[in-house]
């Protein structure tokens, strides 16, 4: 497929396109290229279909507590390395 922008620097995809990977996309610029990546509505539901059950009952805050929990302690074995 090829398409063009418009005067206002547009895109068209197609219905298909739309159908198969939604309407909203993240822009990764290349020196050659760019790529549009499809953002899933539920980012997080998109997450536990690519990583199977490995976040299986969790709710977004306590990932993000998880996270921050593990930010702190590789912090702090970094400055204890040094």
């Amino acid at each position: 497929m090829t398409t063009k922008t418009d005067e206002r620097g547009r895109l068209y995809l197609s219905k298909d396109l739309r159908a198969r990977y939604g309407e909203r996309f993240h822009v990764v610029e290349y020196q050659d290229r760019i790529e549009l990546i499809p953002v899933d509505e539920d980012p997080l539901e998109g997450l536990r279909e690519a990583v199977g059950d490995a976040f299986e009952d969790k709710s977004v805050d306590e990932l993000r507590q998880e996270a921050r929990d593990q930010a702190v302690e590789d912090a702090e074995n970094d400055v204890r390395r040094d």
